[in-house]
C-alpha cells in the first residue's frame, strides 16, 4: 500500500470483505463501458470468480467529454458500464483516478509533443493507470487480479514466469500496448478475451446472447481526453502557437507553420508548402525540431529507416535478453511485424531492420516479439535513415 498510505476499504468502495477461500479469485473488472470489457467481466464471473466491476473516472469534469460512443470515459460510458454490471449481476463502483490520469497520461502527452516526439497515450495509460494505479489499489484492498477487455493472453512458462502472448484474432490483438507490463503486473492480470479463439464478431454475438446492451456499441478509436477529436487544436490550446520555418533537406525555407508540435514524422497533408519540390513529387515531414521551432520536409524515400535506438526498456514478464537476438518488431498499435536483430547496449536497445521501414518517429514504442510472445517494449529515441542520415534526438 505504499502508493496509497492509509487507504482502507472505506476509501475505495467495492473492496472484498472477509477471507478468501479456495481457488475462487477476487477479481476487479475494469469496465470502460464498451463491449469488450463487459464480456470479459461476464466471463470472469461465469468462471466462478468473485467479480466487482469498476469504472474509472478519468476526467475531473466528465461533462466536457464528447457525447457518443467514441471514447472510453464519457458520462455515457459510465452508465453503459453500470448497466452491463447489473445484467451480469456483479457489484459496480466508480473510482476517481482523474488527477493521476491527468499527471501520468495527459501531461505526459503534452510534454512529449512539446519535445518533438510522438507518444502513445493508450500505452501510457495501461502502464501507469490500469496496471499501476488501479492494480496497486486492487491489491491493497484484497483483490487478486485486475480483469480487462484487452485482446491478449497471459501464459505460464516452464520456469514459472508469466509470458504475454498475442491474441488469436490478429485484427484485434492489443499486445503492443501491453508490452510495458512486468512480471508482477502480469501475475495479477486477467484477459478473458485472449484465452480462447474468439474474434471480435464472436464477442459481440456473445454479448447479444448475454443480454448486454453494449453488444453493438462502436469501438473507440480516438484519444479519450481530446473531446472533439482535434489533436492539433488540443495541442495548440496547451502549447500555444509560434511561427516557425518549414525547411527542405538542404535547409532552404519552403514555408511557415504556427507550431512544430502540430506535425508528426511522415505527415504529408496539411503542410501548406509554398514552393513545390524540383522533381514535382510530394514532400513529407522528416524531422521536427522544437529547439528552433523548425520542421524539415523531404521525399518519401528519406523516411526509410535502417536502425533505431530505444530507451527506457521494460521486459515483459522477464529480464533483458543477453547478446544480440533475432526477433520481430512492431512499431504501431496495429502495424505489421518486421524481422529485426536487437541488442541491449548500455541500457539502450539497438534495433536493426532486415529491410528498411518507413515513417518511424521518436516517442513511439518499439515492441519486440519472439513468435507470439512479447519480449519487451522500449521508447524510440533515435533513428538512422537508410540513406545514412540520422534523425531525432536522445530523450
Amino acid at each position: 500500500m505504499s502508493d496509497f498510505p492509509g487507504a482502507s476499504a472505506a476509501d475505495f468502495p467495492g473492496a472484498p470483505t472477509g477471507p478468501r477461500t479456495g481457488p475462487r479469485l477476487r477479481v476487479l473488472a475494469a469496465m470502460s463501458g464498451g463491449v469488450d470489457s463487459a464480456v470479459a467481466a461476464a466471463r470472469a464471473a461465469e468462471a466462478g470468480h468473485e467479480v466487482t466491476g469498476v469504472h474509472l473516472a478519468l476526467s475531473a469534469n466528465p461533462q466536457s467529454f464528447r457525447t457518443g460512443a467514441r471514447g472510453c470515459c464519457t458520462v455515457e460510458d459510465s452508465r453503459d458500464a453500470r448497466r452491463a454490471a447489473d445484467v451480469i449481476g456483479i457489484p459496480f463502483y466508480v473510482w476517481d483516478l482523474a488527477e493521476r490520469f491527468r499527471a501520468e497520461v495527459v501531461e505526459d502527452f503534452i510534454d512529449e509533443y512539446r519535445a518533438g516526439r510522438t507518444p502513445n497515450p493508450c500505452l501510457r495509460c495501461n502502464e501507469k493507470i490500469k496496471f499501476a494505479a488501479l492494480l496497486d489499489r486492487a491489491l491493497a484492498l484484497g483483490f487478486d487480479a485486475v480483469c480487462t477487455g484487452h485482446y491478449a493472453s497471459v501464459r505460464l512458462a516452464a520456469d514459472g514466469t508469466r509470458e504475454l502472448h498475442r491474441a488469436s484474432d490478429p485484427g484485434k490483438d492489443q499486445s503492443y500496448v501491453l508490452g510495458v507490463l512486468d512480471e508482477r503486473q502480469l501475475a495479477h492480470a486477467m484477459f478473458p478475451l485472449g484465452e480462447g479463439e474468439a474474434t471480435k464478431d464472436e464477442v459481440r454475438a456473445e454479448a447479444e446472447r448475454r443480454g448486454l446492451a453494449v453488444a453493438r456499441k462502436p469501438d473507440s478509436h480516438d484519444i479519450c481526453f481530446i473531446a472533439d477529436g482535434d489533436t492539433q487544436g488540443f495541442l495548440a490550446r496547451h502549447l500555444g502557437s509560434a511561427e516557425g520555418e518549414i525547411l527542405d533537406q538542404d535547409g532552404t525555407p519552403v514555408g511557415t507553420h504556427q507550431g512544430a508540435h502540430g506535425f508528426t514524422i511522415g505527415q504529408r497533408r496539411g503542410l501548406r508548402i509554398g514552393h513545390p519540390a524540383a522533381d514535382g513529387k510530394p514532400r513529407y515531414v522528416l524531422d521536427i525540431s522544437p529547439v528552433d521551432n523548425t520542421v524539415t520536409v523531404g521525399p518519401a524515400e528519406a523516411l526509410d529507416i535502417a536502425e533505431l535506438t530505444a530507451i527506457r526498456p521494460r521486459w515483459c514478464g522477464g529480464t533483458a535478453p543477453a547478446g544480440p537476438g533475432r526477433y520481430t518488431a512492431q512499431l504501431r498499435a496495429h502495424g505489421a511485424e518486421t524481422p529485426v536483430t536487437a541488442e541491449v547496449l548500455d541500457g539502450e536497445v539497438r534495433v536493426t531492420f532486415d529491410a528498411p521501414v518507413r515513417g518511424v518517429a521518436p516517442g513511439q514504442a518499439v515492441v519486440l516479439y519472439d513468435g507470439t510472445r512479447v519480449v519487451g517494449s522500449a521508447t524510440i529515441a533515435r533513428t538512422t535513415s537508410a540513406l545514412s542520415h540520422t534523425t531525432g534526438a536522445a530523450n
